[in-house]
């Protein structure tokens, strides 16, 4: 499969979400809990990128949403978004960049039927998932690409020239 370039839909900026109120120390150990018999189940179910929908601080939503696992890379001009996701098509996965948020969806569906003289089988899987990802300042988002490639989603974000000349690298001294 050759690669394919998807489009990144941008969105104009509106006002900003306010943000929630800070997580105790409980809050975390509650959803770690919760993660643990969430993978439980949803494990059981044959999906193997199970996670919620976002790995942020927020509330639990109470709804579960299978999504795929994904690296978050800073390369020297670029930030890198790569997501495995086996199965699905270019057409399947849609990407959007709205007030500084960037959002990978992408859907599965997959119907097996077999006839045969003695039994006939139907089977259908299908699943959607959503992953959202703060974008961080300095991102050129006129200039974001997404590329899919024998399964996986690569999503580049260029750095402009200024936030590229912002970086400093600082010595370390021994003391």
């Amino acid at each position: 499969m050759a690669e394919t370039k998807i489009p990144v839909k941008i969105e104009p900026k509106s006002t900003p979400v306010a943000a929630a109120a800070p997580a105790t120390p409980f809050d975390h150990l509650r959803r770690e809990i919760e993660q643990v018999f969430d993978n439980f189940r949803i494990g059981t179910l044959g999906f193997p990128f199970a996670r919620r929908v976002m790995d942020f601080d927020f509330p639990r939503l109470g709804a579960l949403t299978l999504a795929p696992a994904v690296d978050v890379a800073e390369r020297e001009g670029a930030y890198e978004i790569s997501a495995e996701l086996p199965g699905l098509d270019e057409k399947d996965v849609e990407v959007k960049l709205a007030n500084g948020l960037l959002t990978i969806r992408g859907e599965k569906k997959e119907e097996r039927e077999e006839k045969e003289k003695d039994y006939y089988l139907s089977e259908r899987r299908y699943g959607a998932f959503t992953r959202s990802f703060q974008v961080p300042e300095g991102v050129d988002a006129d200039k974001v690409e997404a590329r899919f490639a024998k399964g996986v989603l690569t999503v580049t974000l260029p750095k402009t020239a200024e936030a590229q000349k912002q970086e400093k690298k600082i010595e370390v001294k021994a003391a």
